[in-house]
């Protein structure tokens, strides 16, 4: 039998996309390595959770578009396979991104 205490972990990427913009995000994708997710729309103000695990290394980006139909993309941290944690990306008024996360492997 096998018990698992609080510590425990899954080797997942607990993830949220912010918008911080005044007007709706649409199309949005974001890539890990060995795959992607997305959402349809996000609303201004608006924050998407989403949880991922890591098969494979590499960079993380996102691509949207937004309310005038202009496409963005923006590259964050490279990723590794087996890595847990929390990721932030808040997509800022002017378009920019931050990206804050926690990895504590």
């Amino acid at each position: 039998m096998s018990l698992c205490l609080s510590a425990c972990r899954s080797a997942f990427v607990e993830t949220t996309i912010a918008n911080g913009g005044p007007t709706p995000m649409r199309l949005i994708e974001v890539d890990y390595p060995s795959a992607s997710f997305g959402v349809q729309s996000l609303d201004a103000q608006a924050v998407y959770h989403y949880h991922f695990k890591i098969q494979g290394s590499g960079p993380i980006t996102i691509t949207w578009t937004d309310s005038t139909g202009k496409a963005h993309t923006s590259t964050g941290p490279v990723l590794f396979e087996g890595q847990h944690g929390d990721l932030r990306i808040s997509i800022k008024p002017s378009g920019g991104v931050n990206w804050s996360y926690n990895f504590p492997n």
